[in-house]
């Protein structure tokens, strides 16, 4: 009996690991390519005023975006190919875990008959602002 659910467990953890590879890895390699072309860093210095604010470089702008609109894997996949500081990488985790898959999360939202500009705006701003804290915080 503990043989079999031991092998389940293996099996479950080995299909969780393909599943979120799927996204992870393509992600870090697209991230890493693009940081060997022009077009990194012209987000980058788009982005740099704002995401200053928050304690973090331009291209952290990136993974904001991917989490925010494909899913948060889709971000972690972003930020682990970037060379971001303990502290950028706390915030940009703090940031995400309050904004992340907005589209697909949306979804569910409207169908709970809750007010989805609200839901969006309250989970921005709750982002936005724990990035501004954390920032003068640690």
């Amino acid at each position: 009996m503990y043989k079999e659910s031991a092998f389940n467990g293996f099996k479950k953890g080995l299909f969780t690991l393909w599943k979120l590879s799927k996204i992870v890895v393509p992600v870090y390699f697209f991230v890493t390519f693009l940081s060997y072309t022009p077009l990194l860093n012209s987000i980058s210095n788009f982005f740099e005023p704002a995401m200053k604010i928050l304690g973090l470089p331009g291209e952290a702008a990136v993974p904001l975006v991917l989490g925010n609109f494909i899913n948060l894997y889709a971000g972690i996949g972003a930020m682990a190919s970037l060379s971001l500081s303990a502290k950028q990488a706390t915030i940009l985790a703090i940031m995400l875990s309050f904004s992340h898959s907005l589209l697909l999360e949306s979804v569910v939202v409207k169908k709970t008959g809750v007010s989805l500009a609200l839901i969006v705006l309250t989970r921005i701003t709750l982002a936005v602002l724990s990035g501004i804290i954390f920032n003068l915080i640690l």
